[in-house]
């Protein structure tokens, strides 16, 4: 597959399949890419091209398809969470099986639902050997977003309490897995009667918001002291009980929000002596992110740290970009990945 003319550092253009978003889509039935071929090549003698195997597809993906994103350009190839293997680059890396995640890939730029992909060689991080590529490309997002929560609020550690409102998303279950990793008390938050979903490497409680008072329970089992850390993935719907399950000089971190606006009680804000920590991953350099990923990679190696499986049933080939994107935004909680060929 490699073809076309050499470039200034030596390699030379390919040609990739690539999945295009030509213009924003007036909603989800709407979402209709396009597979075209590309020109590919590096333009730095730092950038590597990886021949992607696996690329999964976030909720982020889907909504800058809508337009819901205000950094998207078009037209552009969609992805943000990649697995492969290194063709070109810094000859250490080639032939390494890789994985990376960006808050600018398939965003700002061209990104990963394609064939290969170019990123900065810094971007990269060598796959552990217990897990699959088809894993790897799904650690990504939700994985980065829990750990640069946790690293801005401050990371967990054993002793201190973390309560994970909606335990039950991909995000959620990231950062159950990493708190427990570090050795906290989780709780985790659901908004009906089921069991933790995830893996963690210690026990996660589990409390139904739907017939729990959830703020009461959690001074319960803390004996009165209130959270350390409240990891609230869902935004405002979610907010009250979060706020009141705080401790003493407890931290909030928000990932999204349903509503702009939500009643702000000062004076329990202060006098708690509270941090709330926004997040948004966006802002994330494709770099940045790989700086993340290789702090969670002890955990993998370990075991402590799990990927999310993925069933052969979310799998697409590229051709079917516009179902998985569908399928990510409907109820389903698996982890969709889209597998080039030769490679579904």
């Amino acid at each position: 597959m490699l073809a076309g003319a050499e470039t200034p550092d030596g390699s030379h253009a390919i040609e990739a399949l690539a999945v295009r978003l030509n213009a924003r889509a007036e909603d989800l039935g709407q979402i209709r890419p396009s597979l075209e071929r590309l020109p590919l090549e590096r333009y730095h003698a730092g950038d590597a091209l990886i021949e992607i195997r696996a690329a999964a597809v976030n909720p982020s993906d889907a909504k800058a398809a809508l337009g819901l994103m205000p950094y998207a350009v078009f037209p552009r190839t969609p992805g943000r969470d990649f697995a492969g293997v290194v063709l070109q680059g810094p000859p250490d890396l080639i032939g390494e099986e890789v994985f990376g995640s960006s808050g600018d890939l398939g965003i700002r730029r061209d990104g990963t639902h394609a064939s290969h992909v170019v990123v900065e060689a810094e971007a990269i991080v060598r796959k552990p050997a217990v897990i699959s590529l088809e894993e790897a490309a799904g650690i990504g997002v939700p994985f980065v977003t829990a750990a640069e929560g946790f690293r801005r609020a401050g990371l967990p550690r054993a002793g201190e309490t973390v309560v994970i409102l909606g335990v039950n998303g991909k995000v959620g279950q990231a950062a159950a897995q990493i708190a427990a990793w570090h050795g906290a008390q989780v709780i985790g938050v659901v908004r009906r009667d089921e069991r933790y979903a995830g893996h963690a490497c210690a026990p996660v409680t589990v409390l139904d918001a739907s017939t729990e008072d959830v703020p009461a329970r959690v001074k319960t089992l803390t004996d009165g002291r209130g959270a350390d850390i409240v990891f609230n993935t869902v935004g405002e719907p979610y907010y009250t009980i979060g706020t009141g399950s705080l401790g003493k000089l407890g931290r909030q971190i928000f990932i999204a929000s349903q509503q702009q606006d939500v009643a702000f009680d000062i004076f329990a804000f202060y006098r708690g002596g509270h941090t709330y920590v926004g997040i948004d991953t966006l802002a994330l350099s494709s770099v940045e992110t790989a700086a993340v990923l290789r702090d969670l990679l002890p955990g993998f190696a370990s075991g402590q740290l799990r990927p999310f499986r993925i069933a052969p049933s979310a799998t697409y080939p590229l051709a079917e970009a516009g179902e998985a994107f569908r399928r990510v935004m409907g109820s389903s909680r698996d982890r969709v990945v889209l597998v080039p060929e030769p490679f579904a």
